[in-house]
């Protein structure tokens, strides 16, 4: 794995991990890498300092840690840019499959027999891992 720092076309700089240096070059040039400040698919490598092994310690970062820490920026990208439809997900994404609405970033809740109908249909949808769900959105009992 590499890891880069990035910055878009917004200024914005951020980091990203990549199984090699050529995968940034064809992910980015798909389209696949965005920035999580402003979606911007406008995205290059900025300049790095290296890395450098101190002897004697564990220059590896805490996966559980790096994990927490990027599930906090989608989170956020979420609740930033998509719209909370609730209960209300499967009629919406369908009306905006159909026409009836126009399209935007929505989420939500719905039932497993509902999302299997909604795929079956064609209406892209994928569920949210919990991790990932804007906080406002989870129901506090």
């Amino acid at each position: 794995m590499i890891r880069y720092a990035l910055i878009c076309d917004g200024s914005h700089e951020f980091e990203a991990w990549f199984r090699n240096s050529d995968d940034f070059d064809v992910q980015a040039d798909a389209g696949l890498v965005e920035c999580p400040h402003c979606a911007s698919t406008a995205v290059k490598k900025a300049i790095m300092a290296p890395s450098i092994a101190r002897s004697g310690g564990n220059t590896s970062a805490d996966p559980q840690k790096m994990m927490m820490e990027m599930a906090g920026k989608i989170r956020s990208h979420i609740a930033e840019n998509f719209d909370y439809v609730g209960d209300k997900f499967a009629s919406e994404a369908r009306a905006m499959h159909d026409g009836e609405k126009p399209e935007r970033a929505i989420y939500g809740e719905t039932t497993p027999q509902e999302a299997t109908a909604l795929q079956d249909e064609g209406v892209p949808c994928a569920p949210l891992p919990d991790p990932l769900v804007p906080l406002q959105a989870k129901k506090l009992n």
